[in-house]
């Protein structure tokens, strides 16, 4: 019994190091720069000074923080909305069709969000974009360029994310019991009510943990957010760029990062802890 407990705790020991390695002594770092103090030089210098974190409190970073939530909120929301009924009808088919559908979804993470958010430009520009085929069909008269502009972003975050939220429900719903589909149906609920009565309750998990999923890799997008919105339309981590890469500003940079984390963290603790009680 102590041999099993003790490879247990060696198996461990890989793991522990990694994220030692490559998230504690990083975020500790930056967490030390946040706090730092500015030198005469330009610099800063190992210290404890909040200036960093009470320049955050202004409305214009308050709000852009709020911004930020709101829109990876709505990522997450409109991502599960595609996915879930794709993912769905997916599972009905047969084996070597869903294989090709997740390949294919597979091959759609290959792209980054750098070719992403280019692409989307093309395909939303005046001269090469969508709005050439609206002429052609008679519904516009004039061409028109559909960036940058809140909607831009949206559907790119949304492109973005839907292979994600596929990929993580598609396990749930592949294991659904179909027995409870086929009791719901012998009650005399129709299938859009088994939909909603059934199948997304007993779902619901798988759900949650891809929208919280979407929210935090949402709330890192930067180019996205850069290429293809206004400056009014720039999330948190836009900010943290701006601020570490053209301002030279690390040690405010570091302290957006550690909000951007503890904004990440509070959305986790409290999607876990709510749907824990409603479970």
């Amino acid at each position: 019994m102590q041999k099993s407990a003790l490879s247990r705790y060696i198996g461990l020991i890989p793991s522990s190091v990694m994220i030692g390695a490559f998230f504690v002594i990083p975020f500790v770092l930056i967490l030390l720069t946040s706090v730092s103090t500015p030198t005469d030089d330009g610099g800063y210098a190992t210290g404890f000074d909040l200036q960093h974190f009470e320049r955050f409190l202004t409305w214009f970073y308050i709000e852009r923080a709020l911004f930020s939530a709101g829109l990876c909120a709505l990522i997450a929301v409109l991502s599960l909305l595609i996915a879930y009924p794709f993912t769905y009808f997916l599972t009905t088919f047969p084996p070597r069709t869903q294989t090709f559908w997740l390949i294919y979804i597979l091959a759609q993470l290959s792209l980054s969000e750098v070719l992403i958010a280019f692409s989307w430009q093309i395909l939303l520009s005046r001269t090469a974009g969508v709005a050439n085929i609206l002429v052609w069909f008679g519904v516009i008269e004039k061409s028109f360029a559909m960036t940058p502009s809140a909607g831009a972003v949206v559907a790119a975050l949304v492109y973005l994310t839907v292979p994600f939220s596929v990929l993580l429900l598609f396990p749930a719903l592949s294991r659904l019991d179909k027995s409870l589909i086929e009791a719901s149906r012998t009650l005399g609920a129709s299938p859009l009510r088994t939909f909603f009565t059934v199948i997304i309750p007993v779902t619901r998990p798988a759900i949650i943990s891809g929208g919280v999923t979407v929210f935090v890799l949402t709330l890192g997008a930067i180019i996205v957010p850069q290429v293809l919105g206004k400056p009014e339309h720039w999330t948190l981590s836009v900010l943290i760029t701006d601020q570490a890469i053209f301002n030279f500003n690390m040690p405010f940079a570091s302290a957006l990062a550690v909000v951007l984390l503890v904004l990440s963290a509070t959305v986790i603790w409290l999607v876990t802890k709510f749907s824990g009680k409603k479970a």
